[in-house]
């Protein structure tokens, strides 16, 4: 059978391979993982411009918001990078990977650590990892909570936006079948179908506009004067747009078979993110906003 022919330039999914050096190597450099990074330090300036601007969040003291030192950034930075990494693999593992017959992790165990340079992400697992960080950094630091939250989940679109184009680059996470003008054959499907985009798809809707959505309501209502508003959109949008996009996105084979075709591990696990998400939303809003205090 001859390969898929694509239908756009495939970028390679590794940018360089730095060669072997002293017996060590080689190391590839993927477009994932420059995604990451992009993710991480794109949404570090962003945080750091908002932490800035002491009226968006209805004090005059950065200190009633949160002791965002040096110390406390390089702190939570390090953390959530962990959190992303070590919560995306494992959740891949426990949400998608045990229920799959045909996964590696049967045969090799030790495969949840080693394959994780073979791709096997998970979102919700590394959303998972990321709160933890945010919790116990927080904690380490004094910082009110949910405060560090708000300010963690306007920026994390911007990560989730590099990450969906990496997903688009390496040819994985495809949609299903589709007879729609912009559906595309991927390389890596061995039925060679065309089908729907849909990494761009989440790229768009849970990156670009769930990070326009959080900028107009941080800098037109001040969303970040009222403690979990934030993080409560953030949440319940998220879910919301994934979910949305699982309705194209290709049918997983880790549901039980009697359930594939209804729905998807990715909708059952949004459930709970927009739940969580609609709570925050309505405490924030019933609680009084925070008030500005002289300096």
């Amino acid at each position: 059978m001859e390969a898929c022919v694509p239908s756009f330039d495939l970028i390679d999914p590794v940018l360089v391979t730095i060669p072997e050096i002293f017996g060590i190597g080689p190391f590839p450099i993927r477009w994932y993982a420059i995604a990451y990074i992009a993710g991480l330090f794109l949404g570090l300036y962003w945080v750091q411009r908002l932490v800035q601007r002491d009226h968006l969040w209805g004090v005059t003291k950065k200190a009633q918001v949160a002791p965002y030192s040096k110390d406390f950034i390089d702190d939570l930075a390090l953390w959530i990078m962990l959190g992303v990494i070590g919560g995306g693999r494992l959740g891949y593992v426990l949400f998608y990977a045990v229920w799959d017959e045909r996964s590696p992790l049967w045969d090799n165990p030790l495969w949840a650590l080693t394959g994780i340079t073979e791709g096997g992400m998970s979102f919700h697992g590394g959303l998972i990892g990321v709160a933890l960080a945010i919790y116990f950094t927080s904690k380490a630091h004094k910082a009110p909570l949910m405060r560090v939250a708000d300010a963690v989940a306007t920026a994390t679109p911007i990560g989730l936006f590099f990450g969906r184009l990496a997903n688009f680059i390496n040819g994985e996470l495809w949609g299903r079948a589709s007879d729609v003008p912009w559906a595309m054959r991927f390389a890596g499907d061995p039925t060679c179908q065309l089908r729907h985009p849909s990494q761009l798809y989440e790229a768009f809707l849970e990156g670009a506009v769930l990070f326009a959505i959080l900028a107009f309501l941080v800098y037109r209502f001040k969303a970040l004067a009222r403690p979990g508003l934030a993080t409560g959109v953030f949440l319940a949008g998220y879910g919301v747009f994934r979910g949305l996009v699982e309705l194209v996105r290709e049918a997983d084979l880790h549901m039980p078979e009697a359930l594939q075709g209804y729905v998807t591990m990715g909708m059952l696990l949004c459930i709970p993110m927009i739940v969580l998400g609609a709570y925050l939303i309505n405490r924030a809003l019933k609680a009084d906003p925070v008030a500005k205090k002289p300096a």
